[in-house]
């Protein structure tokens, strides 16, 4: 083994990001805030304000993206809650995040991206997509996200 240490982080590569640091950080408030609230109807309503303050304070083509995205979930599969993961839109079933929208800005990206966790049921075969580059929202990737999204709610 070399004199340095396995855990020595004195390269960008093996470092966190400033991105990755604040979503780590925005979690951890998540969850603090999650753990502090009253009732079920009191917590399904802060989190929606939560996420749609979140998507106000996007740049124009990420928040025009996040709020039909966020249109399309909850027309699609009304049963999912939004909720912020990692500082993120997300929307939960039974309280597990089942897909989310990340936007460019937020890791310097080139694209947004629509994913899903592993909790959503969209198995096909031996492998499948489970996120996708979005630099438009179209009428015909509203619906299919859409679709993907009533797939993945069950």
């Amino acid at each position: 083994m070399s004199a340095r240490s396995a855990t020595s982080t004195d390269t960008t590569s093996e470092r966190f990001t400033d991105e990755e640091r604040g979503a780590m950080k925005e979690r951890a408030k998540e969850l603090k805030a999650s753990a502090r609230r009253g009732s079920r109807a009191d917590k399904a309503a802060e989190d929606e304000a939560a996420v749609l303050a979140k998507i106000a304070e996007m740049r124009d083509s990420d928040r025009v993206m996040a709020e039909r995205i966020h249109a399309v979930v909850k027309a699609s599969a009304p049963d999912l809650t939004p909720k912020l993961w990692y500082g993120m839109p997300s929307y939960a079933k039974d309280g597990k995040v089942l897909c989310f929208f990340q936007s460019a800005e937020k890791f310097n990206a080139r694209y947004a991206t629509f994913g899903f966790s592993d909790k959503a049921e969209l198995d096909e075969g031996a492998m499948w997509p489970a996120s996708y580059a979005l630099k438009e929202l179209t009428a015909a990737a509203e619906a299919q996200i859409g679709e993907l999204v009533k797939r993945a709610a069950g």
